[in-house]
């Protein structure tokens, strides 16, 4: 199979059986898709919260917009960004960065000099936009990795982050919630999507070419 295969095959799950549980190995698998993903200055300026506890996700359901996916899906990810970036947040990053790659620590102190001028006097809100956009890559690799294992999987937004953010107490640990994403094994009957053809853009109206 190749990795348009796994796109063409995957979608957005509405649906999902609560008797089926996703095996930690491929939990572990997906996880690591999104830890592994590019972020700007490698500063991986996020984390995940992975949940399977049904108590603690339904604590989370009165801010959801699709409790029933909170509910009956395997696993729950969390994306929440960093809610500004610090100093001692880019030194952290790339004191380990030296330290693993045998280096002293300060190698690339013209850069980090830089970034830290650049994001330091910027307000938190513009620091927090530029964090939460680096989550949607590691959202993009989870998700097709979920899909080369053929796991259904729904990405979401729309949620209430402030019940998410207080449910997790993501807020005390520097981080606001970004986006959702379901992990499970869909529920064909009781799935409206499934069946549906896979619907996007034409490629000629989608790709603007310039010879």
């Amino acid at each position: 199979m190749s990795l348009l295969d796994d796109l063409q095959w995957r979608y957005a799950a509405k649906a999902y059986d609560p008797t089926r549980k996703v095996s930690n190995e491929d939990i572990g698998r997906i996880v690591e898709a999104a830890r592994l993903a590019p972020t700007s200055s490698g500063l991986q300026p996020f984390r995940i919260v992975l949940i399977e506890d049904s108590e603690l996700r339904d604590r989370m359901i009165p801010g959801s917009l699709n409790p029933d996916c909170m509910r009956e899906c395997s696993h729950v990810l969390v994306f929440a960004a960093w809610d500004r970036y610090t100093v001692e947040r880019i030194d952290r990053v790339y004191d380990r960065m030296t330290d693993e790659r045998g280096l002293p620590r300060g190698r690339f102190g013209s850069y980090t000099d830089q970034l830290k001028t650049v994001y330091t006097n910027q307000p938190p809100e513009e620091n927090f936009s530029h964090a939460a956009r680096q989550t949607y890559i590691a959202l993009g690799m989870a998700l097709v990795q979920a899909a080369e294992l053929r796991i259904d999987a729904t990405p979401a937004e729309g949620f209430d982050n402030a019940v998410i953010d207080e449910v997790l107490n993501l807020r005390e640990q520097g981080l606001r919630s970004v986006s959702l994403m379901y992990i499970g094994y869909s529920d064909k009957e009781r799935d409206w999507l499934a069946p549906m053809k896979k619907v996007r853009v034409p490629k000629e109206e989608f790709i603007i070419e310039y010879p």
